[in-house]
């Protein structure tokens, strides 16, 4: 058997560990495993006619190749955010340009018939796909064309919709966790306002907990717009009350100020998202103009995906590597790795494309304070969500 592995979207610590696990089982079963390079970048530009090596879209992976990788974080098969099936003219390959294997659709080209042509060359049994639900999403049109496809959730958000957790998240919220712990000093010392950004374009989970976990004095989520005047004032009652003369505001970038839109910038990439960032700074310049307090403006950003996975996203990712490996052996296929009510088990892979994942507000936060109420944990996810 041939098996093709690939990693979309952002990076997360993990990856490596899982692609280790895959490629080491692989070669118990002697089976030979192949990685496409920078994500569906990788099948997209593989010129099947092109008789070099093609190195920079598709990597053997034997054990000897895999054999540290998983001492670092990132992926070692490089990512991107490209989308075979919506792909702008400027980002076709050359070769494909007039090509039936890219059918236009709009301004777009539908490359999906080219990426089976590919799988077919390659003779490529199986595919293991990691990533987010724009990458799986992808996935899951590939199995409904006729590859047999795996799906590995990760994503630093934890928000892939059909499974209490994704790789990636642990460590985010331990790299968070301890930079607010640690901006506290700067903090304390200038007797300011510290206005922390995190990661989190639609869900603030990560916000919510890392907020949540870092004793923050204010949490602010995606979910729930801000009320400039009303935070202005909650965020002076916790200075005034601390005896070291501070506060810390906690936010997803992905937030935003009643009725305005969240900030945005940048073209769209495959999927349609342009980057977020710089709503910390507008609220902290804001704060400033209210209170009369400076503030500390910190983008945690690349931070918290930095580096090696903590323990958890370790195990998780080597679980669901192996999870997918025995559904390939046994013939299965078409299915997402997931962890539900504490287990292992698997959902269809179109599962991440059937609803959303977003924080519980009437249960988990409190949109009057701006603060996580966790006051009902019965019953409930490790993670809450």
């Amino acid at each position: 058997m041939r098996l093709a592995i690939l990693t979309g979207g952002g990076d997360v610590p993990g990856l490596n560990s899982c692609i280790k696990a895959v490629v080491m089982r692989a070669a118990g079963n002697g089976w030979d495993v192949v990685g496409f390079r920078r994500g569906w970048g990788g099948p997209l530009h593989y010129n099947p006619d092109d008789d070099g090596a093609q190195e920079r879209w598709l990597q053997p992976l034997t054990p000897e190749i895999v054999r540290t990788i998983d001492r670092t974080g990132g992926t070692f098969l490089h990512t991107s955010r490209t989308h075979p099936g919506k792909v702008k003219k400027d980002d076709l390959p050359d070769f494909l340009a007039g090509s039936p294997k890219a059918v236009a659709r709009g301004d777009l080209f539908d490359c999906t018939a080219h990426v089976m042509a590919v799988v077919e060359a390659l003779g490529i049994d199986a595919l293991i796909a990691i990533g987010g639900d724009d990458t799986l999403s992808y996935a899951a049109h590939l199995h409904e064309q006729g590859l047999r496809v795996v799906a590995i959730p990760k994503t630093m958000d934890n928000d892939v919709y059909g499974t209490d957790y994704c790789i990636g998240f642990s460590t985010a919220i331990t790299r968070s966790v301890e930079a607010i712990t640690a901006l506290r000093t700067p903090t304390g010392s200038h007797e300011r306002i510290a206005v922390i950004e995190l990661f989190g374009r639609n869900s603030g989970q990560t916000a919510l907990i890392s907020g949540y976990l870092a004793d923050a004095d204010r949490t602010l989520i995606s979910e729930v717009p801000v009320d400039m005047d009303r935070l202005a004032n909650l965020v002076m009652e916790d200075r005034n009350r601390n005896p070291s003369h501070y506060a810390l505001v906690v936010l997803s970038e992905g937030c935003s100020i009643e009725g305005g839109d969240i900030i945005e910038g940048g073209a769209a990439d495959a999927y349609g998202h342009r980057k977020l960032g710089g709503i910390g700074r507008h609220m902290g310049d804001i704060l400033t103009q209210k209170t009369g307090v400076a503030t500390v403006n910190q983008q945690l950003a690349y931070l918290m995906r930095a580096g090696p996975p903590d323990s958890l996203d370790r195990m998780v990712a080597t679980i669901f590597a192996n999870l997918a490996m025995q559904h390939l052996e046994d013939g299965q296929s078409g299915v997402m790795m997931a962890l539900r009510d504490g287990n292992y088990t698997t959902v269809p892979a179109n599962t991440c494309v059937q609803g959303e994942k977003r924080v519980d507000v009437g249960e988990l936060y409190d949109a009057a304070t701006y603060r996580p109420s966790v006051r009902y944990a019965l019953g409930k996810p490790m993670f809450l969500y």
